[in-house]
């Protein structure tokens, strides 16, 4: 039965706009090529360059961006070049679970097993390509690749919190015993609830130790914009104005979404000055021929602009439970019909990481992870704030590799 209350046209509108957009691209793209012709006179002009310049910032703006590859071909360990193969280890309806394989006879010896859990919040994991990278040359990675539930057929049936509660613990296992969980952001909730449920149920495979960074495991804390917008609506308003139907031309005709569009234009309206200015930079590198700042340009805005659409129970679920009612720091959180216990986690380590600057989840709210797991010791906790970065800049950049890098690989060394 179809809900109602869903804005059922929110989708097909997207696609509209998208349809009448491409005359305009194609003609963009034309423009492009036209004025960087080598035989073309204008091409070695001011004018020419600017034309150039206008008529590709027009087609990047308003190009459909696919889901990018992860790419990683190589890393380097101890000054040697390591190649790394990307494989599939399982597939699931709504995830592949990728492994970063490295040849056994290119290590000294086996290096620590990470499972790095993605979110699904918007971005294909392929968001956290630096952060694989940073990561590869001291542990053994894996990541939770999720699906684009536009293309998850119906019969697939719905996708809740739960089920990717499930999926966290069913690939601990299937990795397990001797693996570490680290979440990027919104997953943290998840995997402080996978962890507790499996250290609870004296899982063999309970993971050994998980890194939180960035996420909303008490969101009453620092209340950022994000927060703000989840927390002064009721449920039923998300529901009746983002939630949608997938058009008929994707696998996943009529399954009721989030889509990624809307996610991404919520992001964009946080900082829209700084996208008008980056995208006028752009013009500015193209028409001087600085390719380097342009090609940095192009990398960042091909990931950026890449979105994948929710399920809506899962959206619902998390704006409900993790937004809202804050179930989890409130010792309330449901797990397959029983309460979860933070505090029956002894056998897992726990490293939590915040930056300064972060306004997506302000300071505190993943700290907040510590006073929830009170059963562990000293010993087996750690906290690090990284001055002067955001939110992305506590899982990718410079910063990242230098400074936070190495407290993860300590921690996760010293508890392996």
């Amino acid at each position: 039965m179809i809900h109602m209350r869903e804005n059922s046209h929110l989708y097909h509108l997207h696609e509209m706009h998208y349809a009448a957009m491409a005359p305009l691209n194609m003609l963009a793209h034309a423009g492009k090529a036209l004025h960087r012709h080598p035989l073309s006179p204008l091409t070695y002009t001011g004018i020419g360059r600017s034309m150039a310049a206008a008529a590709e910032v027009l087609e990047r703006v308003t190009h459909r961006y696919g889901k990018p590859l992860f790419g990683i071909g190589q890393t380097n360990i101890e000054g040697k070049t390591v190649r790394i193969h990307e494989e599939t280890v399982n597939e699931k309806p709504f995830c592949r679970l990728i492994h970063f394989r490295k040849n056994s006879n290119d290590i000294k010896e086996a290096q620590p097993k990470l499972l790095l859990v993605a979110p699904m919040s918007g971005h294909h994991a392929t968001l956290l390509r630096g952060t694989v990278e940073a990561l590869l040359p001291f542990l053994d990675v894996y990541i939770t690749d999720w699906i684009d539930a536009r293309n998850v057929p119906m019969h697939e049936g719905p996708f809740h919190l739960e089920d990717y509660i499930s999926y966290v613990i069913e690939y601990t296992r299937l990795l397990g015993p001797d693996v570490h969980l680290m979440a990027v952001c919104q997953p943290s909730v998840p995997v402080l609830v996978a962890a507790a449920v499996m250290n609870e149920a004296k899982d063999k495979a309970a993971p050994r130790s998980m890194t939180l960074i960035g996420g909303p495991v008490d969101a009453r804390i620092n209340p950022t914009k994000v927060n703000e917008s989840a927390m002064h609506k009721p449920l039923s308003w998300f529901e009746a104005n983002v939630v949608t139907r997938v058009p008929f031309h994707y696998p996943g005709f009529m399954r009721r979404v989030y889509p990624g569009f809307l996610q991404l234009s919520g992001f964009m309206m946080l900082n829209l000055d700084r996208h008008i200015t980056a995208h006028a930079d752009l013009f500015k590198h193209l028409v001087v021929g600085d390719g380097d700042s342009a090609s940095a340009h192009k990398r960042f805005y091909d990931e950026y602009l890449s979105v994948c659409d929710l399920p809506a129970e899962f959206y619902l679920d998390c704006i409900d439970q993790v937004f809202q009612r804050y179930l989890l720091p409130e010792g309330k959180f449901m797990y397959k019909g029983k309460r979860v216990k933070p505090e029956a986690i002894t056998e897992t380590a726990l490293l939590t990481l915040e930056g300064e600057l972060d306004d997506i989840s302000g300071v505190g709210q993943t700290e907040a992870a510590h006073k929830l797991c009170a059963s562990l010791s000293a010993a087996k906790r750690r906290h690090h704030l990284q001055k002067g970065v955001g939110h992305y800049g506590i899982f990718n950049g410079r910063k990242f590799r230098e400074h936070v890098v190495p407290i993860i690989v300590q921690f996760i060394g010293k508890h392996n």
